[in-house]
């Protein structure tokens, strides 16, 4: 077993009882470029999935629209029977092609394909189904009683929404339980930051995507790149410590299709920042 361990992040319990390693795996980078087709080098991104639990990951973050269709076969193909992996999907956006992603929440749809998802990745039961986005083409409600009948049939364990405001949580609310919200949170993009104190309240799992998004706090001689070379660490390493230290309820799912990236992003669970180091990141990350 290598070092390097992703239980050094501690855990969450999703919905109250499902409970995950705080640092996950996100699976939109073992497409094809683009999030489009097949991976450029497939064997590269399934000994990249294998190495996932051996990390001690035990939380997968896909969607059907990845790809599409090439995300959750992979995953299968590498990794079932899970065991104690628990693998979230979403449902909710087409692909026209490439880099295009277009909202599609007919309640039919959804739940079309979410019973879709459950084939693809072989399990009875999807531990947690995110609505990808809000169709504002649909009333809200009807997207949110969908994801009620999946819950109650038994087709989805948990339910989460994706891109979202905490209004839009409260109106889900009244419907479903929503157990995890995925919106774009960083070090450097911080417009989710009432959302996330509103999961921190209500114990709701907070799950950024787009972790790494550093961009220019990055560069040399920044805040991010001293305290980087203080714990011998990349940069990329220092801001998903931040994510892990800024909340309890935070679970970053960093993507890659390499296991060399992945091996490297899973070793910033071990990496623990001073108060003075979180100061300083915060304020350059304002």
């Amino acid at each position: 077993m290598s070092q390097i361990d992703a239980q050094q992040a501690g855990t969450f319990k999703i919905g109250g009882d499902m409970e995950v390693i705080r640092l996950g795996f996100g699976a939109m980078r073992i497409t094809g470029p683009g999030v489009w087709g097949a991976p450029q080098d497939r064997e590269e991104a399934l000994r990249t999935l294998r190495r996932v639990p051996e990390l001690g990951i035990d939380f997968i973050d896909t969607a059907d629209s990845y790809g599409p269709d090439i995300s959750e076969p992979l995953i299968r193909e590498a990794l079932h029977p899970y065991g104690k992996l628990r693998v979230a999907t979403k449902g909710g956006l087409v692909r026209p092609g490439p880099n295009n992603w277009q909202p599609k929440g007919k309640p039919e749809y959804l739940i079309g394909q979410a019973r879709r998802s459950r084939e693809l990745l072989g399990v009875e039961i999807i531990d947690l189904w995110q609505l990808h986005r809000i169709d504002p083409k649909v009333p809200a409600n009807e997207q949110f009683a969908a994801i009620r009948a999946l819950l109650d049939e038994g087709v989805i364990r948990h339910a989460g929404l994706s891109e979202i405001s905490v209004a839009q949580i409260e109106a889900a609310q009244k419907i479903f339980p929503v157990a995890t919200v995925q919106n774009r949170y960083n070090l450097s993009d911080r417009g989710s930051e009432d959302v996330l104190d509103y999961c921190e309240r209500h114990n709701i799992g907070f799950i950024p995507w787009y972790p790494l998004a550093a961009g220019d706090l990055a560069g040399p001689g920044t805040a991010l790149d001293g305290i980087a070379k203080a714990h011998n660490a990349t940069p990329g390493q220092i801001a998903l410590a931040w994510l892990l230290q800024r909340s309890k309820v935070i679970l970053p799912i960093p993507g890659t299709g390499k296991v060399k990236h992945l091996e490297e992003n899973t070793a910033a669970a071990s990496i623990r920042l001073t108060q003075e180091d979180v100061k300083a990141l915060d304020a350059a990350g304002r």
